[in-house]
């Protein structure tokens, strides 16, 4: 038979404490006056979750996806891929994606981590989705996204406005029917020294110089042009429909990365679709990177936004820069 990668249920996780704008401003206002107010006027964010300090990313990824499997009535046991994405791991080296396994006891899988920043979770349905129309052995796939940035920033670093820890979860099954449309990805790998963490790998070795300069934590070094995802979105969600035979006004609900409330309203006019056709979640919950669709997909999804048969779009763009796309029908 024809095997399709059909997402059937998803789950999230929020970490329990919530740091406001308000807290945000008593630290960085002395510092930088007005920044918090510039950075939530042009962003839409109001707020973030920071999970515990002892904590890493693999345990901000455990609720969601004990979460995704317990509504898609599975058993760690029985998932037989997991796919983690994510540039805040556990460590530079094994994956997050294998100390997920271990903590889920989900001893039947296999794992990898996907690398691309915010794009990873496009990415990983995808490849996720890929595999499962391939190999019969796949029934049960685990897509994870998850973030925990604010934790390799420097507390007195007042872009750590951005970041909101969470995690986002999708299982993929096979079935008979899409499932899985079609996905496309773009790059611009002459951006990849704008933004990111720039000592601790073999570029530069950590050293006790690295650390205290501060290298060892995420830094912007240079300002993104807007134009990146203004332009590539909307290309981006083009290539993807092209891909997938089916025109741009077809799609029911699109999801971007949750960044830039602005962005997202310009994209959509540019893309002639209603705002209503979209949804937000970094107002309440900041950027929350690689885990920021699946979230906001969860979060779509409880609200009654998403329906069988839908025509669904991820639109995902992370430093490097990476951008991906995916497009699902909704089982």
């Amino acid at each position: 038979m024809t095997r399709y990668g059909n997402i059937v249920s998803t789950g999230r996780y929020l970490p329990e404490r919530e740091v406001t704008n308000d807290e945000l401003r008593q630290r960085f206002d002395p510092i930088v006056p007005e920044f918090v107010n510039k950075m939530e006027e042009s962003s839409g964010i109001t707020s973030r979750w920071w999970a515990p300090d002892d904590w890493a990313t693999s345990d901000v990824a455990l609720p969601a996806a004990r979460q995704a499997l317990e509504r898609a009535g599975r058993k760690p046991e029985d998932v037989d891929l997991i796919i983690l994405g994510t540039d805040s791991p556990d460590y530079v080296t094994p994956a997050t994606s294998v100390v997920l396994q271990h903590k889920l006891g989900a001893r039947n899988a296999g794992t990898f981590d996907v690398g691309c920043a915010c794009a990873s979770f496009p990415t990983g349905l995808a490849v996720g989705a890929g595999m499962v129309a391939t190999n019969p052995g796949l029934k049960v796939v685990l897509v994870v996204g998850v973030y925990l940035m604010h934790k390799l920033a420097h507390p007195n670093d007042p872009l750590i406005f951005f970041y909101g820890d969470g995690a986002g979860a999708a299982v993929l099954e096979p079935r008979e029917t899409p499932g899985f449309v079609s996905s496309a990805s773009q790059a611009g790998g002459e951006y990849h020294r704008h933004w990111g963490i720039y000592s601790g790998g073999t570029f530069e070795p950590a050293t006790e110089q690295s650390v205290k300069a501060g290298r060892t934590t995420v830094k912007m070094l240079e300002r993104y042009p807007p134009e990146i995802n203004h332009e590539g979105w909307p290309r981006l969600t083009r290539r993807v429909a092209k891909e997938g035979g089916f025109a741009v006004s077809d799609i029911d609900l699109i999801i971007f990365t949750q960044v830039r409330k602005p962005s997202i309203e310009l994209v959509m006019a540019d893309l002639g679709i209603p705002m209503e056709k979209t949804h937000t979640v970094m107002e309440k919950w900041g950027y929350t990177g690689s885990a920021c669709i699946p979230m906001a997909l969860d979060d779509a999804t409880s609200k009654g936004k998403v329906h069988p048969g839908d025509l669904v779009m991820f639109i995902g763009s992370g430093v490097g820069y990476n951008q991906a796309g995916a497009a699902f029908r909704m089982p």
